[in-house]
Order: structure tokens, then sequence, then C-alpha cells
């Protein structure tokens, strides 16, 4: 198994964080991850990671959740059991929308709610029982974290990361 050296800079602020992130990205020094104790806006565009697609998912699973609705209300209430209620006719969906949009509509937000979470939490591969991987206690409470690959001259990459505004900087052999 091979072993990686990371550094771990901590800082106390986050605009000391995102300005030094923007200088680590600009000296090419590759961000492994920043961990914070609460979401810093603009930090997933001054790291450079691409957009999110989880809005096309929830689009998807929207879609799927009224497609869902309309098949149960179509099938339960028109083909399999139509029933007269309030006098309304029950042989055509058509007729019978308006009292089935809010069905629709609650479909369509439960799917892409829950699937939403499900996909989350897959892609993040946050398991159910997971060991933490938070590398300080501390970016759970005030500080923030950003572990950069060490490459070349570790010693220059440990003053340029003090002068970047880090109040503790550590080199951490990683497994």
């Amino acid at each position: 198994m091979s072993s990686t050296k990371v550094i771990y800079a901590l800082y106390n602020d986050d605009d000391v964080l995102m300005d030094a992130v923007k200088q680590t990205r600009k000296a090419h020094h590759h961000i492994e991850e920043v961990f914070t104790p609460f979401p810093v806006h603009g930090l997933d565009k001054a790291m450079g990671l691409a957009p999110t697609r989880l809005a096309i998912c929830a689009f998807i699973y929207g879609c799927i959740g009224i497609s869902v609705a309309t098949w149960m209300m179509w099938n339960i209430m028109i083909n399999d059991w139509p029933q007269d209620i309030g006098g309304k006719p029950s042989f055509s969906y058509l007729q019978n929308m308006p009292a089935f949009v809010p069905v629709m509509f609650e479909m369509t937000v439960f799917f892409a709610a829950h699937l939403m979470v499900i996909t989350f939490y897959m892609r993040s591969r946050l398991w159910p029982f997971k060991k933490a991987e938070n590398p300080d206690v501390r970016t759970t409470d005030d500080h923030f974290l950003m572990e950069v690959s060490v490459s070349g001259d570790e010693e220059a990459m440990i003053a340029f990361f003090k002068n970047t505004g880090a109040v503790e900087v550590k080199v951490i052999e990683k497994h």
C-alpha cells in the first residue's frame, strides 16, 4: 500500500480561507479537500469544482413522480374501480384532472425530495455507520482545513501556506 504526504493548513476565518484557496490554485498546488464548519459561499468555484448535476436529477425524479401519480390515479380511479364521488364522471381522466392536481404535485415533490436525498448520500459516499473522515475536530466548530497534496519542496510549501494566513500547518503521511 503506497502512502503519500499531504499538508493540513488550518485557518480560523472563511475570508482568509477563500484567499488561500485562490493563491493555492494560482500556485498550481492540488487541493484534495476543504473541511469547513458551515457552507462557504463561492468555495466550490474558487476550488475549480465542476457545477453539480443534482438539479438535473431533481427534474428527472420529479418527472418520475408525476408519471407515477398520473398512472396511479388513472389506474385506481378510472380503470380499476371507478366511483361516483360528488357527482363527478368517472369514465375520463381529463374530466377529473382538476381534482387530481394536488396529488400529482405532492407525488412530484415526494419523489424528487426522497430520491434526491438517496442520490446525494450515494454520490457523497455517506453510508450508514461510515467512519468519519474529518481530519481535525476543530473543523466542526470554528476552523477551516485545506488538505493539499505535497508535490516538490515540502519546506517551501509549508512556508507558502503560512504566508496565506494559516494558523497551523502540518504534514501528514496518508495511507
